[in-house]
């Protein structure tokens, strides 16, 4: 099952970033390099097996943003979207013992996703709405890592008996994965501003994950709000 999902995740990879190249070479040709900054929060997750029972982990996001758009084809503008942000992530789990013991791991990233960014609305660099979507991998590297937890820690009583994340340190700090997103983009005379909405799904592990390892996977996802402002520097 796993190597199903590695394969799919990188068809869409491969799909996503030789679509926009190949639709350019029909269209109307354009070369507007844009540049700003972007913020916001992501709603994090961990994907374990064994499972682990998890609520929301919350944590910022910010960092810069390139784009490069190429073409317009047909009602469509196509371009090359990258970034390159902090991000923080981890999970916070839900424990139904009766200890009432809290535990969250914050785990902080520098993520640089390459994204194929297709839009469409009214095709003006200084006035108007777009509708936009982002595809792409994200490849990540790990920075550091807290733990938190209760006073009262108490680990007899876990019902699945899966206490071995508490106090391991993260082992792989290499990360990759597909990212998706969709938004709107407002133009003005000013700049561009972007809100999107965006979901981010790991294809590695945090943890070895050999047959001898504890962990047969322990791969990141989260649900992102992201809010941009890009300026042009050439059109």
């Amino acid at each position: 099952m796993k190597l199903n999902k590695l394969k799919y995740g990188l068809l869409l990879i491969v799909a996503c970033w030789f679509s926009t190249p190949a639709m350019a070479q029909l269209g109307d040709e354009r070369q507007v390099f844009s540049i700003g900054v972007n913020g916001g929060v992501n709603m994090s997750k961990v994907d374990f097996s064994p499972r682990i029972k998890q609520n929301s982990q919350t944590g910022m996001s910010a960092g810069v943003t390139f784009r490069y758009i190429c073409e317009k084809y047909f009602n469509m503008i196509c371009a090359i979207q990258t970034e390159v942000n902090y991000s923080q992530r981890g999970w916070n789990e839900k424990i139904e013992d009766g200890s009432e013991n809290t535990y969250n791991r914050q785990m902080n990233y520098i993520e640089v996703p390459l994204l194929a960014h297709l839009a469409f609305g009214k095709d003006s660099q200084t006035s108007g709405f777009r509708f936009f979507v982002n595809m792409g991998p994200q490849f990540s590297y790990f920075l550091n890592e807290t733990e938190h937890m209760s006073e009262n820690w108490d680990t007899s009583m876990r019902p699945n008996g899966v206490v071995y994340q508490y106090g391991k340190p993260t082992e792989n700090k290499f990360e990759y994965g597909i990212v998706g997103g969709a938004g709107i983009e407002l133009s003005t005379g000013v700049g561009h501003f972007l809100l999107e909405g965006r979901y981010y799904y790991g294809l590695s592990d945090f943890y070895k994950n050999s047959k001898k390892d504890v962990f047969g996977r322990s791969a990141h996802s989260y649900i992102g709000v992201r809010l941009a402002y890009l300026f042009d520097i050439t059109k």
